[in-house]
């Protein structure tokens, strides 16, 4: 049985630092972050561009998953509507060639309150590594995790390695029969 483990958040929350530290703890383990899959200068969130970040996105999961020496896929991306997480599941597995009762699907959001969020994003915008208008955005999108059907994994106050390991153990317990 394979694994595909979908940690989604607001921009910020630390799931890509989680997710990098997850791999290390996992064999046969590959990351993908969503954002990777439209990495483009200048940036623009089209129609165009959303369609082939889906296709992208299906596509090198899909590989991940029919690769044998792989067994668990950790996927992070924004994932703030269920109608992602869908539209992603049922273009994976639509044409039977991935059968999905050979893949289990772990959903998680990565939350935190308000004032880390904040904390965590300006310290990247000082850093350089964000722009300023992405506190408004991300804080935006904060509220809407609580009405996924995904786990919560609260991340005020830890570290990445320390949510890594609350991400590795919740992997450990879905998999118990």
């Amino acid at each position: 049985m394979k694994t595909v483990l979908m940690v989604g958040g607001p921009m910020g929350v630390g799931k890509t630092a989680a997710c990098r530290q997850l791999k290390g703890k996992l064999d046969g383990c590959v990351f993908l972050d969503g954002d990777w899959c439209w990495d483009i200068h200048p940036f623009q969130a089209d129609e165009e561009n959303r369609a082939m970040v889906m296709d992208n996105i299906v596509f090198l999961l899909r590989r991940f998953l029919q690769n044998p020496q792989i067994h668990t896929v950790i996927f992070c991306w924004v994932l703030h509507k269920d109608s992602i997480y869908e539209q992603i599941l049922t273009r994976l597995f639509e044409d039977g060639a991935l059968p999905a009762e050979e893949v289990r699907v772990v959903k998680v959001s990565l939350v935190c309150g308000e004032k880390t969020l904040r904390e965590r994003l300006s310290r990247d915008i000082a850093a350089g590594i964000r722009m300023p208008d992405v506190i408004g955005r991300s804080l935006e999108r904060l509220p809407l995790y609580a009405g996924l059907d995904t786990e919560k994994l609260v991340t005020d106050g830890l570290t990445a390695e320390q949510v890594a390991g609350r991400l590795q153990r919740l992997l450990a317990e879905e998999s118990r029969p």
